[in-house]
C-alpha cells in the first residue's frame, strides 16, 4: 500500500465514523419523549453563581429569588474589580437566602473550578452550623449557573422526576441550553447594518448548537450512561460532590473544562448521570467572533486535558462498555480535529495531483470525477446542514426556507472549531493554563463604547 492509498482509507475511515456518529445522535434525539416531573418541595436547594467583574448580576438574582423563592443563592465574588463584591455583600445582609463567598488575591482568580469549589466549602460548614448531617445529603441539590443565567420555570420540578433525582442512583442532571437573545434584532449598540447582520448571525448559529447538536448528543448520552455537564445549569446531588472530591481539592477539578470533569468525577464513583431536555437555562450568545473563538478555546483545552480521564474511564467498573466508548469518542475530538486539519487538505491536493497526472490531464479527470461533488455535500455539508432543518421543524417553528439558509451557514460556522483546536493544542504545548473570562456583552459594549468615544 502506497502513501495515496493510506492517505485515503484513512480519510475514508475518518469519515465513516463521523457519519456514523451523526446518525446515531440524529435518530434518538427525533425519537425522544416528554420525560416527566417530580416534587421539588422535597429537596433542599442551593444555587452556586460565580461571579468575576459581574456588576450586573442583580437581574439575575432578582430573577432566581422570585422565580424560585426556597433555593439559598450562593453568590461567589472571585476578587472582582467592578464593584461585584459590594452588590453581593449588600444583597446578603438583607436576604437571609443569599450568601456571599467573598474570594480575594492571591487565593482567588484561580478559574471557575476553585470559585465553586469556595462556595461548596461554604456550604458545607453552613449547613454543619445547623447541625446538619450526611445523612441529608442525598436530598441537597446544588446548582451552577452563570451570572447571566435564567433557568426555566419547571427547571427543579423537571430535575426531581423519575429518570432523574427521583431515582437514588442519579448524581447529577444537566438541563438545555438555549440562547437568551437569539431575537435580538440589534445585539451591537451602536454599530453598522453589517456588524449586526453578524452578530445575528453568530448568535442564531449558538442557539441552533445548543439547542440541536449538542442536545442529541446528550440524549445519545442517556443511553450510554455518559451525560455530560455544562457549565450553566448543571444540578448536582451534594452527596455525589461530597464522593467526587474525596482525595481531591473539591469535587471541581482545574482542568478548563471543570463541568466535563465534575461529571467524570461524579460518574466515576458510581452515580449517572442525567439530561433534561424538557427543561432549560437561557444564557447570552456572543456576537462577536473573537469572543467566541476565545470561549472555544478554552473549552477545546479543557477538553484536551480531560483526557486524562481516559485510563480511569476504562478501569472503572461503573461505566457502561457504550459509556467509555462514547467519553473516549468525545475526548478524542480535538485530537482527530488537529489530524483532520492535515488530512482533509492533503486529501484534496493529492486528488487533484492525481487528476492533473491521469490520461486527458485535470480537465478530463474533473469530467470524468464529477461524482465527487454531489458525494462532498452528501458527507460534507449534509451532515452539518440537517440541524437546522431539525431545529426549525422541532425547537423554534420556522418556515423551511430560512433553515435552508441557516443550513449553509452552519456549516460554515462550525469550521471555527478547527481555529480553536489549533490555539488550544499551542496553548498546550507552551504549557497556558490560565482561565481567561468571556466578557459578557453589557461588559463588552461598555468597553467598546468608551474605546469609540
Amino acid at each position: 500500500m502506497n502513501p495515496l492509498d493510506v492517505l485515503f482509507s484513512l480519510s475514508f475511515i475518518f469519515l465513516v465514523v463521523f457519519l456514523t456518529y451523526t446518525t446515531l445522535i440524529v435518530v434518538p434525539f427525533l425519537r425522544r419523549r416528554r420525560a416527566p416531573g417530580g416534587d421539588p418541595r422535597v429537596f433542599e436547594w442551593h444555587v452556586f453563581i460565580p461571579c468575576r467583574d459581574e456588576a450586573a448580576i442583580a437581574p439575575t438574582l432578582r430573577r432566581m429569588r422570585e422565580r424560585f423563592p426556597d433555593v439559598h443563592v450562593w453568590i461567589i465574588d472571585d476578587a472582582s474589580t467592578d464593584g461585584t463584591s459590594d452588590i453581593v455583600a449588600a444583597a446578603a445582609a438583607t436576604d437571609s437566602r443569599v450568601h456571599a463567598v467573598i474570594r480575594r488575591l492571591p487565593d482567588a482568580r484561580k478559574g471557575k473550578g476553585a470559585a465553586l469549589n469556595a462556595a461548596y466549602r461554604g456550604l458545607r460548614e453552613w449547613r454543619a452550623s445547623r447541625g446538619e448531617d450526611a445523612t441529608q445529603d442525598d436530598r441537597t441539590i446544588v446548582i451552577v449557573l452563570d451570572a447571566d443565567g435564567s433557568l426555566s420555570p419547571n427547571a427543579l420540578r423537571q430535575a426531581v422526576g423519575p429518570g432523574a433525582f427521583g431515582s437514588p442512583t442519579v448524581g447529577a442532571v444537566q438541563v438545555a441550553v438555549r440562547m437568551n437573545n437569539r431575537d435580538d434584532p440589534a445585539p451591537l449598540a451602536g454599530r453598522g447594518r453589517g456588524a449586526q447582520r453578524w452578530a445575528r448571525y453568530l448568535i442564531r448559529m449558538q442557539d441552533i448548537e445548543f439547542r440541536t447538536t449538542i442536545a442529541a448528543m446528550q440524549v445519545l448520552r442517556m443511553r450510554t450512561v455518559s451525560v455530560g455537564l455544562g457549565g450553566n445549569g448543571q444540578f448536582t446531588r451534594l452527596s455525589a460532590l461530597q464522593e467526587a472530591s474525596v482525595g481531591q481539592d473539591g469535587p471541581w477539578g482545574d482542568a478548563l473544562l471543570e463541568d466535563y470533569e465534575v461529571g467524570l468525577r461524579i460518574m466515576l464513583v458510581g452515580y449517572r448521570t442525567v439530561y433534561a431536555h424538557d427543561a432549560w437555562v437561557a444564557q447570552e450568545a456572543l456576537p462577536s467572533a473573537r469572543r467566541l473563538l476565545t470561549q472555544r478555546t478554552r473549552w477545546c483545552q479543557g477538553g484536551m486535558q480531560c483526557a486524562r480521564y481516559l485510563p480511569r474511564i476504562y478501569a472503572s467498573r461503573t461505566f457502561t462498555n457504550a459509556g467509555a466508548l462514547e467519553a473516549a469518542y468525545f475526548l478524542s475530538i480535538p485530537y482527530i480535529q488537529l489530524v483532520g486539519f492535515v488530512l482533509w487538505p492533503a486529501v484534496g491536493i493529492a486528488m487533484l495531483a492525481s487528476g492533473a497526472l491521469a490520461p486527458g490531464g485535470l480537465l478530463g479527470w474533473v469530467a470524468a470525477s464529477a461524482w465527487i461533488v454531489p458525494l462532498w455535500v452528501l458527507t460534507g455539508i449534509l451532515p452539518f446542514s440537517l440541524w437546522p432543518f431539525v431545529y426549525a421543524v422541532r425547537e423554534e417553528r420556522h418556515p423551511l426556507w430560512r433553515a435552508a439558509v441557516w443550513g449553509i451557514g452552519y456549516w460554515l460556522y462550525m469550521y471555527q472549531s478547527y481555529i480553536c483546536v489549533l490555539r488550544a493544542f499551542g496553548r498546550m504545548i507552551a504549557g497556558r493554563r490560565g482561565w481567561t473570562k468571556t466578557r459578557r456583552n453589557a461588559e463588552a459594549g461598555r468597553l467598546l463604547l468608551a474605546v469609540e468615544s
